[in-house]
């Protein structure tokens, strides 16, 4: 069984308006989320965490799109890893082997890119999505300022999901939470157990929207992987 935690509890602060219900292609961003992973043939369950002011208008988007595979929607935390907690602390933990964690943000994820990560995380038990940073990056101080070049050889950007055996994330986020310590990703949290996580190079669009231009993007991926989907299935003229 495969339970998928998708996290949509965040303040937005960077966007300015609450972007988990920004229209995009005419649906809510999150909606996107939430309906790959009710697509995705291998995922059992989903469990939705939000703001509690939220909670009523998320359950109410679930029901009218019938999105069958959530199960429930859940109250987040003031910070993320808080909100991922209380996410697992509602996961079928007697019948989950794999726990998948996904940002409500990031839209343009896919069934294929889900089923691709969770075949990963069943070889080696701790799998992400991500892709090679490919700019040149530098680091700078409070005045932005340059201070350094960051060498960029072996450097990855994380994405989501990010996917793992339930007794490894779980056990991870109890020691996490016990510390009181905090990160930023679920890979953060199983590498401080000293565990391997694989990557999963993916070369397909994964964007986060965090940024009002962002949805002009995400709106443009939409509209392009339509527009393929819609020629590949026009029939063929039958050469006479």
């Amino acid at each position: 069984m495969v339970s998928a935690i998708i996290v949509a509890a965040g303040s937005s602060r960077r966007m300015g308006f609450d972007k988990l219900f920004a229209p995009l292609a005419g649906k809510p961003v999150l909606w996107h989320s939430i309906k790959a992973f009710n697509d995705t043939k291998e995922v059992d369950e989903i469990l939705i965490v939000t703001k509690d002011d939220r909670m009523d208008e998320v359950e109410d988007l679930v029901s009218k799109s019938g999105l069958v595979k959530v199960k429930k929607v859940i109250s987040g935390g003031a910070e993320r890893h808080i909100s991922v907690w209380n996410g697992l602390q509602a996961v079928d933990s007697q019948g989950s082997e794999y726990i998948a964690i996904h940002d409500g943000a990031r839209p343009l994820v896919t069934p294929k890119l889900i089923k691709a990560c969770l075949d990963l995380a069943e070889t080696h038990g701790a799998a992400t999505c991500a892709s090679q940073i490919p700019d040149t990056v530098k680091r700078a101080n409070i005045e932005q300022m340059v201070t350094e070049s960051v060498e960029r050889t072996g450097l990855w950007a994380m994405q989501t999901p990010q996917v793992f055996s339930s007794g490894l994330i779980l056990q991870a986020y109890a020691a996490l939470m016990a510390k009181h310590e905090m990160v930023t990703d679920e890979v953060s949290a199983v590498q401080k157990m000293g565990k391997k996580i694989a990557l999963l190079k993916n070369d397909d669009w994964n964007m986060k929207v965090t940024f009002p231009h962002d949805l002009e993007l995400a709106e443009h991926v939409l509209a392009l992987r339509e527009k393929k989907t819609a020629k590949s299935t026009k029939p063929r003229a039958i050469p006479r």
